[in-house]
């Protein structure tokens, strides 16, 4: 038995009817280049889980809500019930299986039960398998997720891991009374939220210090500016995906000597501008992207599987030349930094463990109901993940991956998010959004290959 973190168990308590608070994967594998079925598929799956075991484990909850959740292994786990076999009907191409992903995406999580499932969707039209992988985000976040990816991945083909011989136990459920008796004891230390005021300040009176020095950093939330996606969000989910080639972003990025992540929001904002300006959508204002940060190596905190925090970026939507957009992300990302660096990795953990969980659902569901997000001003209007992927040719149970797209949850004010992964030579787009509000996703990814393209000619030109 092991107790969610408070950032850990938030995703619980965040999430409503319309709120799925899991990600996605979706997996292009080569069945030729293995000797391929799904129950040779299934099976190895199956041979791998001791390599994993929190993909045997559930959500118990404490009564009454008086603490975070814990983590129990299910003693009635069963492998038939995560695994899914999906023959696609035919003509099926990349935006019928999109189809299909949204659809998937869709579909909240029973947390009875451990919360992951894989959909095997056979009968693509180029022969391939797709494979859909969804989990919570209670249970992962980018780096603990490509982790956990890795048990189930080879080098090479023929490269299975060794597994433990062993016949795996349930540990026993846990006692009701002990774990309410532990949430009494522990309830006082709420009132260590108190203490977390004075550093809060701090922060504030450094980044109002900062900025009366007129020094470029993070954009301010609430003052992005409304667009169609930001309004409360349904339960229906609509997602494309793309590719660029990684050398074109690593040559866009030495040839005006700015980072990765500001090439891959510089190409995000140039597909955003296409599409809204396309509408006559396009604000005057610049949109604004939550970033999430891993903090894995920087926070003192051991327990949990989600070490995240985040800065909001400037994306420079009002920018037409894409030079100019480029140099205008890169500036505001450095100040974003330094500024992020001032709040420190340990800020949103620190706050959340201290978040009751009773009043976190009751304010989520009314948040939900009432459609806030419509109220206020928006806080930001997209979030956009860059996660570092595989280096290398990568075979996921036996198969090789030809491609790797990530979905992350939208939220109630931000109904899209896009998700990017370097997977060997390639860097996968994944964009997911609330349908209603992005009925037409497919037109964002259209627009990333000539975006890339436009930077990449005036790379090759700047010098």
């Amino acid at each position: 038995m092991e107790r969610l973190t408070g950032l850990d168990a938030s995703f619980l308590y965040l999430e409503t009817g319309t709120q799925h608070l899991h990600v996605c994967a979706l997996l292009i594998l080569d069945p030729s280049s293995g000797d391929y079925s799904f129950e040779s598929f299934k099976a190895e799956l199956a041979r791998r889980i001791p390599l994993i075991p929190q993909m045997r484990r559930r959500v118990y909850e404490v009564p009454l809500n008086l603490d975070h959740p814990v983590w129990v292994e299910d003693a009635n786990f069963d492998l038939d019930y995560h695994v899914r076999r999906i023959a696609i009907a035919p003509p099926a191409g990349r935006r019928e299986l999109a189809e299909l992903v949204g659809d998937i995406a869709g579909r909240p999580m029973d947390r009875d039960r451990p919360l992951w499932e894989m959909s095997v969707v056979e009968g693509l039209d180029d022969g391939k398998v797709a494979v859909v992988c969804k989990y919570h985000h209670a249970a992962v976040d980018g780096i603990t997720g490509a982790n956990l990816m890795m048990h189930l991945c080879d080098p090479e083909p023929g490269a299975a891991k060794e597994v433990p011989d062993q016949q795996w136990r349930p540990d026993p459920k846990p006692n009701d009374w002990q774990l309410l008796a532990e949430a009494v004891v522990k309830f006082p230390a709420r009132a260590g939220i108190v203490g977390m005021l004075p550093k809060t300040v701090g922060i504030v009176a450094s980044f109002a210090q900062r900025r009366r020095k007129n020094k470029a950093g993070m954009a301010v939330p609430f003052s992005a500016p409304r667009t169609p996606f930001n309004l409360a969000i349904t339960p229906h989910r609509a997602v494309a995906f793309t590719d660029a080639e990684l050398d074109a972003i690593k040559e866009i990025r030495s040839a005006f000597g700015v980072k990765m992540n500001d090439v891959v929001l510089t190409v995000v904002a140039g597909a955003l501008r296409t599409y809204l300006a396309a509408r006559d959508e396009l604000p005057d204002r610049s949109l604004i992207a939550s970033v999430p940060v891993s903090v894995h190596e920087s926070t003192r905190h051991t327990a949990g599987v989600n070490k995240v925090s985040a800065l909001f970026a400037t994306l420079g939507t009002d920018i037409a030349d894409p030079v100019e957009r480029l140099r205008e992300v890169a500036e505001a990302n450095r100040g974003a930094k330094e500024e992020h660096e001032v709040i420190g990795a340990d800020f949103l953990q620190d706050w959340s463990k201290y978040a009751p969980p009773n009043t976190f659902r009751l304010a989520a569901r009314m948040y939900s109901s009432l459609k806030l997000a419509e109220v206020h001003p928006v806080v930001h209007n997209l979030v956009v993940s860059n996660v570092p992927g595989p280096a290398m040719p990568l075979y996921f149970l036996g198969f090789r991956v030809d491609g790797m797209y990530p979905f992350g949850p939208v939220f109630h004010g931000a109904g899209l998010t896009v998700t990017v992964l370097s997977n060997n030579d390639k860097l996968n787009f994944g964009f997911i959004a609330c349908k209603e509000l992005v009925p037409d996703i497919g037109a964002l990814t259209d627009a990333v290959p000539g975006v890339v393209s436009e930077l990449l000619s005036a790379a090759r030109t700047s010098g």
